[in-house]
């Protein structure tokens, strides 16, 4: 009786890991706001100064499906930053991507990604981000709102962000999360391995100013 008590509590636990293990890591970031793209007229400042990217800047991805999730990024993108007295001004931002420089912590999923199936990188070799407004608010954040162009669909989404300034260099991070299927990336999956559709984002965007 001992015995069987031990091994119905060792596969309760090990199944409560196996669920936990297997939870949908979107869940823990904020969800971007997604509406239809608005029309852009691009405000600056006279005190502005541009800030472009500099190499050590990162953008990610993670995705995940019933067993598990995966990492990848971007290893080429370029943009700028507008920035006053260590703070964004105006709407001036942007973000190009080159999605042909996707990566993944698979080789055979990198290979999946770029496909039709998911990110068409043959038809769609680039995705934008240009920012429409920055607000700041009352506990120092940003929301950064912008029109989002990815897959052939642009779309206005908003997130959070924090701006930190360090000598020379201005740092713009966030992490959030958006659905793919608003932009048309639809692939399901294995039937008995769906992938979820929230995808989450990380920016880590470091710039100094234009030579």
């Amino acid at each position: 009786m001992k015995t069987k008590t031990i091994i119905t509590s060792v596969a309760a636990i090990a199944t409560a890991a196996a669920i936990s293990s297997c939870g949908n890591p979107a869940d823990s970031t904020a969800d971007a706001e997604v509406k239809d793209a608005v029309e852009k007229q691009t405000t600056t400042s006279a005190e502005g100064v541009r800030y472009v990217f500099a190499p050590e800047s990162t953008i990610e991805f993670t995705g995940s499906k019933v067993t598990g999730k995966h990492d990848g990024g971007f290893k080429t993108f370029t943009g700028h930053f507008t920035i006053a007295d260590g703070q964004p001004v105006g709407n001036d931002h942007s973000v190009s991507i080159d999605m042909t420089s996707t990566w993944s912590d698979a080789e055979k999923l990198t290979g999946h990604l770029k496909s039709a199936d998911f990110f068409d990188v043959e038809q769609f070799p680039t995705s934008t981000f240009d920012v429409t407004g920055v607000t700041k608010q009352d506990d120092g954040t940003y929301k950064v709102a912008g029109n989002f162009t990815f897959h052939g669909v642009t779309k206005n989404i908003t997130f959070p962000a924090t701006v930190d300034q360090s000598e020379d260099k201005i740092t713009i991070s966030s992490e959030f999360d958006i659905n793919r299927s608003d932009f048309g990336v639809t692939y399901p999956g294995m039937k008995d391995d769906l992938i979820r559709d929230e995808v989450i984002i990380r920016l880590n965007l470091i710039a100094t100013p234009e030579a």
